[in-house]
């Protein structure tokens, strides 16, 4: 099996291409160096150069601030981008995952979001853009994985988890907003699951975030010096007294049983995600 994969310099796209090297397939990874997702003309070259067996699309405008201010080109990346992808894959019937994000959702209410669940109306520009790269998926190519994550963290990158480390080394009090829930996502875990959907066919919109339960960034940031053995002491602030640029879900609980409906395996709890990705980085 030959898999494309795009955005391989981002935290995700880094870990597949190690997870599809272990299995004994065959990656290419490229970033924006070597395909421009935003250029129609070069996608269609190096994805008909390749001619790869199964597609896993990574590359996103994540900046989600950002964002806010450059409208056009976080659209360009994430739904143009994505668009030119979902074209090509539905032209030369090559499967795709997409990664999306819960920030599609508008993060009203506290129950769990359901893959199926109708997007309506996304907070930011972000997550409205992510949104419209799902779209193109569905409109263009019929054998796709559209996959939901949320806070994710990897070796390769920037993230929450390096972000308090590195505060923690030079503050003993953080304020850390606590009226936004959800689950962390280990890109290492993520990056297997992904690997394990490429050898099945078992195609729709799926939400993937380790297990073991429900949190604010509040408790993880606890979590996070707790097992870091830092002494560092969190207090909670509401968002609204953290004002970002872009508006973020309250709610990103993501409902995770259709995995185990389709016979994949759940990822391992975020807390022991959290143990072994410290040993890597610490």
């Amino acid at each position: 099996m030959k898999v494309l994969v795009t955005g391989v310099k981002g935290q995700l796209g880094h870990d597949v291409m190690n997870e599809l090297a272990k299995r004994g397939y065959e990656g290419v990874g490229v970033d924006v160096e070597e395909m421009d997702i935003t250029d129609e003309a070069a996608v269609r070259r190096v994805m008909e150069e390749v001619r790869p067996d199964k597609m896993v699309h990574c590359a996103a405008w994540t900046a989600v601030d950002a964002a806010e201010d450059q409208v056009e080109m976080c659209r360009k990346v994430n739904a143009l981008g994505t668009e030119n992808i979902a074209k090509m894959c539905g032209e030369l019937d090559i499967p795709m995952i997409y990664l999306s994000t819960d920030y599609v959702f508008d993060g009203e209410g506290n129950r769990p979001w359901e893959p199926d669940d109708p997007v309506v109306k996304p907070l930011n520009v972000y997550g409205q853009t992510k949104y419209e790269g799902e779209l193109a998926v569905e409109k263009y190519t019929d054998k796709y994985y559209i996959v939901r994550i949320a806070w994710v963290f990897g070796v390769n990158g920037k993230n929450f988890i390096k972000t308090m480390l590195n505060l923690g080394k030079t503050h003993d009090t953080l304020t850390v907003v606590d009226d936004q829930i959800g689950t962390p996502t280990y890109t290492y875990d993520l990056a297997k699951l992904l690997v394990d959907m490429l050898e099945k066919e078992e195609y729709g919109k799926y939400h993937v975030t380790n297990e073991g339960g429900y949190i604010s960034w509040c408790d993880f940031a606890k979590e996070i010096f707790r097992q870091a053995g830092m002494d560092v002491k969190v207090t909670p602030v509401s968002s609204d007294q953290y004002p970002a640029k872009a508006k973020r879900p309250s709610n990103s609980r993501m409902e995770k049983n259709k995995l185990t409906q389709h016979g994949f395996e759940r990822l391992p709890s975020w807390q022991d995600a959290l143990s072994r990705y410290l040993k890597e980085i610490m």
